[in-house]
């Protein structure tokens, strides 16, 4: 059974920095696609990067040159280091396999507040 577990989440000042974690089991990891997804309050869940095997990736126009998206493959385990955080930046984040059965995890707060 497949599991994606996101930690890293929490309150952070504007302009402040946050790693966001998402922990894979049950599948071959090194092969499948991955991306981060957020949903704020009041609105839809939105990509925000995503990764695939090759180590291709894309970003929102909104995060771009403040996400990075990244993956260890021998932790079964991809990333998502939030710099030069906004207050819009608020939301759920959540971890999402890119190809069937299209797997997601619970999801982590990310608050930016002053």
């Amino acid at each position: 059974q497949v599991q994606l577990v996101e930690s890293g989440g929490g309150l952070v000042q504007p302009g402040g920095s946050l790693r966001l974690s998402c922990a894979a089991s049950g599948i071959i990891f090194s092969r499948v696609p991955m991306g981060w997804y957020r949903q704020a309050p009041g609105k839809q869940r939105e990509p925000v990067a995503t990764e695939n095997s090759a180590g291709t990736t894309n970003y929102a126009q909104s995060v771009k040159g403040r996400f990075t998206i990244s993956r260890d493959n021998a932790k079964n385990t991809v990333y998502l280091q939030m710099n030069s955080l906004k207050p819009e930046d608020t939301a759920v984040y959540y971890c999402h396999r890119l190809n069937p059965p299209y797997d997601w995890g619970r999801g982590t707060q990310v608050t930016v507040s002053s």
